[in-house]
């Protein structure tokens, strides 16, 4: 699904990456490892098509699936019904990534979680994720959801994350909690419905009882023989409820060694600078 050749990046005329080399299959959950400065995070938006990324050397090339039935909607086929015109719209094949803007590698199936969610003042969750979802339906020819059933479709998602409906009707993230946010987003993840998921740092700032739940959300939401996660975080907490089918350690952009999910347990045993000696 996707492949990472040697990619070389810069932020600010700084090199990060420097040779990153990664594959991902349809079905694989990997998790990236590594510590504070290695690369993580610009790997990231990278992938996503962050602007101030300059990307200096390298490819990335993205395989997404035949676009699939969004998760739970309970919607009937006429909206998700699309005539032989519409479907020409899809993405297929190998696509370079690199060379999309960041709306058209979301339309192909991106989806990009962040460490620390951004809060946007006067936008209502709902507005934001409806207009979201439809204008990725647009761009893949697909019709867009009328009002009642794109909110069918969130209440789904935000019960299986134990939101109130209320919360969705406020202003993304503004005066959400830690955990909020975060419960928020696996919400977004969950209507937008993505191939591939680069998840940064989803644990950060999350009690026990909050982890559980996200982690609960990114196993219904993307395990699944047509998706992909890469998930990004600095601790194996997180791989007790998502574990990985192979965990990598970044460090000085690129990666340094790959293994299972016994390969977190030794970082967490031994650490970073004990495994690099």
């Amino acid at each position: 699904m996707l492949q990472i050749n040697n990619l070389h990046a810069t932020v600010g005329d700084k090199p990060i990456l420097k040779g990153l080399t990664l594959s991902l299959n349809a079905g694989e959950i990997h998790a990236i490892m590594g510590p504070n400065g290695a690369g993580k995070s610009t790997l990231g938006y990278v992938l996503s098509g962050r602007p101030g990324y300059e990307v200096t050397e390298g490819s990335v090339t993205f395989t997404p699936p035949p676009r699939h039935p969004v998760l739970d909607t309970g919607l009937g086929s006429s909206s998700g019904a699309r005539d032989e015109s519409q479907a020409s719209h899809q993405v297929r094949g190998d696509v370079d990534l690199l060379s999309l803007d960041p709306h058209e590698r979301a339309a192909a199936g991106l989806f990009l979680g962040f460490q620390y969610p951004v809060e946007i003042p006067g936008v209502s969750n709902v507005q934001f994720l409806r207009e979201a979802l439809n204008a990725q339906r647009k761009h893949r020819g697909e019709p867009p959801l009328s009002g009642g059933e794109f909110l069918k479709l969130a209440r789904t998602q935000a019960d299986a994350m134990g939101m109130d409906m209320e919360m969705l009707k406020r202003p993304v993230n503004v005066g959400f909690s830690g955990g909020e946010k975060k419960r928020n987003e696996m919400v977004q993840m969950g209507i937008i419905d993505p191939a591939l998921a680069i998840l940064d740092e989803t644990d950060s700032g999350l009690d026990i009882d909050a982890l559980r739940v996200v982690g609960d959300g990114i196993n219904r939401i993307m395990r699944a023989p047509h998706k992909a996660v890469l998930l990004i975080t600095h601790y194996q907490r997180l791989l007790d409820y998502v574990k990985p089918d192979f965990v990598h350690v970044l460090d000085g952009g690129r990666i340094t060694r790959t293994g299972g999910p016994e390969l977190a347990l030794e970082l967490e045993r031994e650490g970073y600078k004990e495994l690099a000696a």
